[in-house]
């Protein structure tokens, strides 16, 4: 396997685990919104998706894309993608949930399944486009090759 194929390879599996921590993050943070503080179901919905956004966007920018940009405009660029994302998925939360009578946390997984994927793609093409492996532990590894 070639260099760059087994650094976007390893790049993949990272942003993979940290999707899943953030999932975690995200349902642990549902569950207890919804059902033990009982807020509305969009509300719990929205709050536990933005503390796993955070999360995310933290341990990506660091570990998985090494970037060195800026930031606040990196965030800026998330935040754009989550503007489209979250309306766009809280309306099908609520449709699905509500209208169609699916049960909430397969319909929050399936949610989840098209953030990874959605986000994956934004980050890798639009957020991080020009500055992967430009931080400080990018760099390291490449001197020390």
């Amino acid at each position: 396997m070639s260099t760059q194929k087994h650094k976007e390879l390893l790049r993949t599996v990272k942003f993979t685990l940290f999707s899943i921590s953030a999932g975690a993050i995200q349902i642990l943070s549902f569950t207890i919104l919804n059902e033990l503080v009982h807020l509305p179901y969009w509300v719990s919905y929205l709050v536990a998706l933005v503390l796993s956004v955070i999360w995310n966007f933290t341990l990506n920018r660091r570990f998985t894309f090494r970037s060195a940009n800026n930031v606040p405009i990196a965030m800026l660029k998330v935040a754009a993608y989550y503007a489209v994302f979250t309306p766009l998925s809280t309306l099908l939360e609520k449709y699905l949930t509500d209208s169609v009578l699916w049960n909430e946390y397969l319909v929050t997984a399936i949610n989840m399944v098209l953030n990874f994927v959605t986000e994956y793609l934004f980050d890798t093409f639009v957020v991080f486009k020009n500055s992967i492996d430009t931080n400080d532990l990018a760099k390291k590894e490449e001197a020390a090759r």
